[in-house]
This record gives structure tokens, sequence and C-alpha cells, in this order.
């Protein structure tokens, strides 16, 4: 079982794939792309996490069972 991510997490990953900001399956590449205008480390961290694992969920979706 995971953490639970708070709704301004949520939101706000949401916003920036929104707005055009494409995530990467790694997370080192999205806490980069973010930057240092996040309000904080902690909140930057969790929103990079957040769109590392939200791509991986959809990859793995998009691929087609074995049959």
């Amino acid at each position: 079982m995971g953490k639970i991510k708070t709704k301004l997490i949520k939101r706000s990953s949401h916003e920036f794939v929104k707005r055009g900001i494409e995530p990467n399956e790694d997370f080192e590449k999205n806490k980069k792309t973010l930057g240092k205008t996040m309000p904080s480390k902690k909140i930057r961290n969790q929103i990079a996490g957040y769109l590392s694992r939200l791509k991986k969920q959809e990859k793995k979706s998009v691929l087609p069972l074995a049959e």
C-alpha cells in the first residue's frame, strides 16, 4: 500500500499536464523540468513523483495484454 497524495499535488500535476508540460517516467527529469519555481522542495518532489507515476500507469495501460 502506498502513501496517499493530497488534492493539491494531484490538482497541480494535472494542471501541469494540461498546460503542456510533458512528464517523463524518470523522477529526476521531472524534478529538473519543474525547476526551482516551486514554493518548496517537498512539494516539487511530490509533484515530480506523482507525474512519473502517472506516466508509468499510462504506458502500462496502453500496452496490449499478452495472450
